[in-house]
């Protein structure tokens, strides 16, 4: 081969290769030194290039291709639920035995106690459940329930009015008007109060009330009375008969002798009322006090047997008055009906009340003792002490019993 030749053939061999390396490096020179260009206008009819995804993905995977890896989440722990309560055993009554229903009924008792100093009639305050205790037929009951109660009073005036023929009936009626009016200055205008008397019969002078006026006015209108009969059982059971139908604690009022004459109803059956009927209490004033003690122990059997009489009468008063939780006053003087009647009021506004499910239950009727007692707080009897260290004697005021409810067959 010629030298010519050669020449020629390495120079096209060179060329080629010039070429082959500039083909081979031209799109990586464009790519670096082409400029950022704005995106070219979107011509119409041509749908718009699809943006990569750039929103961080639900849980369970990447989304686009350079948006973030999202983790999946960790299911929240929920707590089981409880196993179902077992189901409940059925009775399956016997063949041929009806469906019946059971219903157990425990009695409730409430006894209200008031406790005033013996020498004042002050109540005294600030006393606690552990310091009563109280005996149903000599057993001890568990108390339940315990207040102090201080409300508004119903209260029934049961006044005798009769005439005895004679001088000395001056002195009855003058008391009874005495008694009467100091109860009356006693009253709050929230009480409510009603006025009957009783000779032969009973009359209502004033039906309840508010208006202490009325009261006041038809007091001062008893002046002649009609019979000389005292029927005080027939009007006292009567009177118990018309507060029983009235709910709610009632007391009534009596301002009396003490002494019957004509009744239908016996001592028994009237004692039997007053202790068998609920809720009502009864403060006994008993009348002619100053005349009695001016003729006691005087000369001649007729004067024995009219102290006799009163002594009877009073017996029976301070009965009433025990059975039903109440007090008994048998005054002289004027002068200590405003004190009586002060004290009357403090036991009937001021009072404990206790409740407790006696631990007998049978309803069978029978009249059951009731008994309270003050203790300290290691269980011996409370005593009571002023400012000067001396003792204190206290009355304790609650019923003397009550009728358990007769079960209905």
């Amino acid at each position: 081969m010629s030298t010519i030749r050669l020449h020629q053939t390495f120079r096209l061999r060179f060329e080629a290769f010039l070429l082959l390396s500039a083909l081979a490096l031209a799109p990586l020179g464009v790519a670096q030194s082409t400029p950022q260009q704005n995106p070219p206008a979107q011509q119409p009819g041509q749908q718009p290039a699809q943006q990569p995804d750039q929103t961080t993905p639900d849980a369970g995977g990447p989304g686009g291709e350079n948006g973030p890896i999202a983790l999946p989440k960790k299911k929240d722990k929920t707590e089981e639920p409880p196993p179902p309560a077992p189901a409940q055993p059925k009775f399956k009554n016997p063949e041929g035995a009806g469906d019946y229903s059971l219903r157990v009924e425990i009695p409730e008792v409430t006894v209200d106690v008031g406790v005033l100093l013996e020498k004042t009639g002050q109540f005294v305050p600030g006393l606690k459940p552990n310091n009563f205790k109280v005996y149903e037929d000599g057993v001890e009951q568990k108390v339940t329930g315990f207040k102090r109660v201080e409300a508004p009073i119903t209260a029934l005036m049961l006044c005798e009015f009769s005439s005895s023929f004679n001088y000395y009936n001056y002195y009855f009626l003058r008391d009874m008007q005495n008694a009467a009016w100091a109860f009356a200055q006693q009253l709050r205008p929230q009480d409510y109060v009603a006025l009957m008397t009783f000779d032969m019969r009973t009359q209502i002078w004033l039906d309840f009330t508010q208006d202490k006026r009325q009261l006041l006015n038809a007091i001062q209108s008893l002046v002649i009375p009609g019979f000389s009969e005292k029927n005080l059982f027939d009007a006292l059971y009567e009177a118990e008969d018309r507060l029983s139908r009235i709910e709610g604690r009632k007391y009534i009022i009596l301002i009396a002798s003490g002494r019957d004459t004509f009744s239908k109803i016996t001592l028994d059956k009237i004692y039997q009322k007053v202790k068998s009927t609920p809720d009502i209490t009864i403060f006994a004033i008993s009348t002619g006090g100053n005349l009695r003690a001016q003729t006691e122990g005087g000369p001649g059997f007729g004067q024995q047997m009219r102290d006799i009489d009163y002594l009877q009468a009073d017996n029976e008063m301070k009965t009433f008055a025990k059975y039903t939780g109440g007090m008994w006053f048998s005054p002289r003087f004027e002068g200590e009906m405003p004190e009586i009647f002060s004290s009357i009021n403090a036991a009937i506004r001021s009072k404990y009340e206790l409740v407790y499910h006696p631990s007998n239950r049978k309803q069978d009727g029978s009249y059951r003792k009731l008994r309270v007692e003050l203790v300290d707080d290691e269980g011996k009897p409370l005593k009571m002490q002023d400012e000067k260290k001396k003792q204190l004697k206290y009355d304790i005021i609650a019923r003397d019993g009550y009728r358990a409810k007769q079960e209905v067959e």
